[in-house]
């Protein structure tokens, strides 16, 4: 079982609903919402363009001509089938004579819903991020008026960016409650612009009062609004909540001048800019969708933090910028996990993280640049001398190395000496040494054919496998032992020994290093894979990431995905022997390629409960940076290790616990308490 958020409504279809002009749209509302529509989201013609780019916008989104056109997005629900298929025929009937710019088509499927209503969520930010390059500050409002002014409101506002000189302003928001925002992109830096603002304001306060409305709908009043709440409460409410204020903060502290000020020139003053700091975080509107994904969130700072300080540095004095350019490296740069989890959620797709790893680069001296090359050249004889300090730790006593670890930290940078303990792994086994059940290390001869029905493909073995071990054979092993039983030919490039994803390189910014083996990797792989040929499969789920990025022209796929199509249907687990339960981590690797539904298909295959816990998100461990930074790990997995320990208290403990990365089920290992392990490896174990 997988524990997922069931909807209130079982039955629901959504239609995104184009008119030639904002007035047929607002006309045709009475009729949408008297056939019982839940839902309907108002996108004028500049937010359809911005929408169209959004990375989740859907093909029946992008395909719209956008030139003057607006949408409604709407959506029916009801509890039975029935009810529903009433709603869509009495809705259809409704647009008849609604002169709608393409026919509306009701979707019913779970995946295209969700894109609409993701660009629809997503639509401030990527809007703001639109705005124009510079200093200009998005600034968004919402404004409500009573139904029948709808119409009416949206004409007034738009005839008041013509005549402000807002040409790029935007209308959105939530039609079916009247309810709307609306977004102009003015240089707060410029005294000009700041009075064009003013008059504006001034006559934009006029309209929505004039018409009924609220200057604050959803989102709280704020300094942007505190000099006419009065005006639209009058004098009488205004003093009454002067005087509630007074009995609950008599002192004057919360908060104040944000919501009730007795300045008429509060919102002309102490105005937020927005300087540019990075050409790839400049369209940041600092929204906060990165932040619940971000492992740091609890333990330094999330990737808004890092933006809003990188815009402070950008503007601050000499003395400012120096100092916070000292903390900034702790607590931005090397305190990022560098999984960009925040692209996968961000609406303008800012990677903070890729950033992260840039200033890294640009920070390493020339030395380290040097030793990530030298390292990248002789990365065979860098992974046995690293084998062989886990084979003489694994001896050590836990506390003894412990110590020592934290004794050499106290002298050495912490980025360069990890912290170490008992659950430090030995050594894993050498990649060359795999045992080969059906394999070869050749190219075929010419003329030569694979065994009818057989999947050839070449293994690309993680280093991180051979560098830490588990307490099983492994899971590019694991792998070797199910395309065996399965009948599928497997080849391991000769030079394996020397090869590595480039992984540890890009993450520490040694671009000189990344580089070389990239190069080397390319070479090796594309004479292995009969120049792309045959698919490279890895074990572990952030070199398969790895390589995708390098891009060096191959089918790569994560060893899930093959497993799942490839081997599953061959080598099934006997129902008899499946686990009863086990707790799954996904990982960020496994999010950016796609494959964590794979990872779930195969522990289903292995046990008949699976749990993915609600708060699970990246380990924060990131190759070595968990055994640099121990409290990125901590705080990363905290809310995860409580959710399992609450299931645990109820149920007792899983069969198993699984993932798809080796660091990462260390980083979990150390976290829980619990040994994780790849999924690969488990279904190995019982596919026997």
């Amino acid at each position: 079982m997988v524990l997922t958020t069931v909807p209130a409504h079982p039955h629901v279809a959504t239609s995104l609903l184009v008119f030639d002009d904002v007035n047929r749209a607002t006309d045709a509302l009475p009729a949408i919402l008297g056939a019982g529509a839940r839902a309907a989201e108002l996108m004028d013609a500049r937010a359809l363009r911005v929408a169209q780019r959004l990375p989740a916008a859907p093909e029946s989104m992008r395909g719209i001509d956008v030139q003057a056109h607006t949408a409604l997005l709407v959506e029916l629900q009801a509890e039975q089938e029935a009810e529903l298929t009433e709603q869509s025929r009495d809705l259809l009937a409704a647009l008849a004579d609604a002169r709608l710019s393409m026919p509306a088509e009701l979707s019913q499927d779970g995946a295209a819903r969700a894109a609409m209503w993701t660009v629809r969520k997503g639509l401030y930010p990527a809007v703001a991020g639109a705005r124009p390059a510079g200093r200009h500050t998005n600034l968004l409002e919402d404004v409500a008026v009573p139904p029948e002014h709808l119409r009416t409101t949206v004409r007034n506002l738009a005839e008041l960016f013509v005549r402000h000189g807002y040409d790029d302003a935007v209308i959105f928001g939530h039609a079916r409650d009247a309810n709307l925002h609306f977004m102009i992109n003015p240089r707060l830096d410029d005294p000009a612009q700041v009075d064009t603002y003013a008059a504006f304001t001034e006559d934009m306060v006029e309209v929505i009062l004039g018409a009924g409305g609220t200057l604050k709908a959803e989102h709280g009043t704020g300094r942007i609004m505190s000099a006419y709440v009065e005006r639209q409460f009058g004098p009488e409410l205004y003093a009454l909540m002067r005087r509630i204020k007074a009995a609950c903060d008599p002192a004057g502290i919360l908060a104040p001048g944000v919501v009730l000020n007795e300045d008429p020139l509060a919102h002309l003053k102490h105005l937020k800019t927005m300087p540019t700091a990075h050409p790839l975080v400049d369209a940041c509107v600092e929204c906060g969708f990165c932040e619940p994904v971000c492992p740091s969130r609890d333990v330094t700072t999330t990737p808004r933090q890092r933006i809003v300080l990188m815009r402070e540095m950008a503007v601050a004095d000499p003395q400012r910028r120096e100092e916070l350019a000292k903390a900034f490296e702790y607590q931005a740069v090397q305190t990022c996990a560098g999984d960009s989890m925040c692209v996968t959620v961000c609406p303008v797709g800012i990677d903070t993280g890729a950033v992260m790893k840039g200033m890294r680069a640009e920070a390493a001296p020339p030395v380290a640049q040097r030793a990530g090359r030298t390292a990248a050249m002789h990365w065979a004889g860098t992974t046995t001398a690293v084998r062989a300090g886990l084979g003489v730790a694994a001896v050590l006593p836990g506390g003894v190395l412990a110590a020592g670890s934290r004794a050499v930290r106290t002298a050495a940078p912490h980025d360069l000496v990890p912290e170490v303990g008992k659950d430090l792994p030995g050594p894993g086994t050498k990649r060359s040494a795999l045992r080969p059940g059906a394999v070869t290390t050749r190219t075929p001869a010419a003329g030569a054919t694979a065994d009818q029905g057989a999947v050839g493909v070449v293994l690309f073995p993680s280093c991180t496998g051979a560098m830490f071990g588990s307490d099983s054979p492994g899971a590019a092993q694991a792998f070797l032992d199910l395309c065996a039983r399965a009948g599928v030919h497997v080849r391991i490039p000769e030079q394996i020994d020397s090869l590595c994803c480039a992984v540890p390189w890009t993450s520490k910014g040694l671009t000189g290093g990344a580089r070389t083996m990239a190069e080397q990797v390319r070479q090796v792989l594309t004479e292995a894979s009969e120049g792309g040929r045959l698919p490279v499969v890895t074990d572990a789920a952030s070199c398969t990431l790895g390589l995708v990025e390098s891009d060096p022209g191959l089918q790569v796929m994560d060893a899930l995905a093959f497993v799942r199509a490839h081997v599953l249907p061959r080598v099934p687990v006997d129902p008899d022997r499946r686990l009863a339960s086990v707790a799954v981590h996904p990982t960020c690797a496994t999010t950016h390629l796609d494959v964590t539904d794979d990872l779930l298909a195969l522990a289903r295959s292995v046990a008949r409960q699976v749990t993915v816990p609600v708060s699970w998100g990246c380990c924060g461990f990131a190759g070595d940076r968990g055994m640099l930074h121990p409290e990125l790990t901590a705080g990363a997995t905290a809310p995860q290790v409580a959710e399992l320990a609450a299931v645990e208290a109820r149920h007792g403990a899983f069969d198993a616990y699984i993932s798809a990365n080796r660091t990462c089920e260390m980083g979990m290992s150390r976290a829980t308490g619990r040994t994780y392990e790849h999924v690969l490896e488990v279904l190995a174990r019982l596919a026997r």
